[in-house]
């Protein structure tokens, strides 16, 4: 019984969508064709008690009959030939909360959307996918990203969360911790212009040392005079030749001699030299 409900409220969701999709088309023109939505099999489960949570077969007879007001403004609009615009895109959402409803009964056994586990956004768009519920189904709108955001809206915690930040900025976030968040697309803050030093001041002269050198010490501190460098002698230094070495060596023991000799004796008195 409880599989059945799930048959039956898959279907008139299909029904619900093809109606939508015709009217979005041009091809639904008259209210014939929009049929009544009908759940006996949810009607006999509400009638008698059951061991199921009542709480999810409750928000379906909720879905049911948010439908079902929607189908009749939209048959009342097709018969004023009247702007349909409106009443379409309140069925749309209407029809999308449902979806959500019957993924939370046939997936998490009916439990509130805070109640469920956590579970991936594409986990949703693979059961849909497997359901024949396509993305395209409505023109002009994404039915799985609608229905993703519905139950994220609703409470039920998808992964991976939304992203926060272009590429862009995550990366700047990561390369300067000091970006400035209110500048566009993160930008480096400007770095402020170092006052330069203050020059020291030059300290004041002693009294004593700033009176004038005495003399000797203009002499001690006074450069030194340049000497005149000697002149280089133009004519080399000719070597002795043979003679004039031997005449040298027998002049050289004379003269030593003569400068050897022994002081003269004193003269002894009354000699007569």
């Amino acid at each position: 019984a409880l599989r059945g409900v799930t048959y039956e409220l898959r279907h008139n969701l299909k029904r619900m969508l093809s109606e939508l999709a015709g009217i979005a088309n041009g091809t639904l023109q008259s209210e014939i064709n929009i049929v009544p939505v009908v759940h006996p099999q949810l009607d006999a489960l509400l009638s008698r008690p059951n061991e199921a949570d009542r709480k999810g077969l409750t928000l379906i007879r909720g879905n049911y009959n948010e439908l079902s007001a929607h189908k009749a403004s939209l048959r009342a609009a097709l018969s004023q030939q009247a702007d349909i615009s409106v009443s379409a895109n309140a069925a749309v959402e209407a029809a999308i909360g449902s979806l959500a409803s019957l993924y939370l009964w046939e997936e998490h056994n009916g439990r509130a959307p805070e109640d469920a586990q956590s579970t991936r956004s594409w986990d949703v768009r693979d059961w849909m996918k497997a359901n024949a519920f396509h993305a395209d189904l409505l023109p002009g709108l994404h039915l799985r990203d609608q229905v993703v955001e519905r139950l994220r809206q609703d409470g039920m915690t998808l992964t991976p969360k939304p992203l926060t930040y272009t590429a862009s900025e995550y990366y700047a976030k990561l390369y300067d911790r000091k970006a400035d968040p209110n500048a566009p697309f993160w930008k480096r803050k400007s770095k402020s212009i170092e006052e330069a030093p203050e020059e020291q001041a030059e300290p004041e002269a002693d009294p004593i040392e700033a009176t004038e050198p005495l003399p000797e010490e203009q002499a001690q501190y006074a450069e030194p005079e340049a000497q005149p460098t000697p002149e280089p002698n133009p004519e080399p230094r000719s070597e002795p030749t043979a003679a004039e070495v031997i005449d040298a060596a027998e002049e050289t023991p004379t003269e030593t001699a003569s400068e050897t000799t022994t002081p003269d004796k004193p003269q002894t008195p009354g000699i007569v030299h």
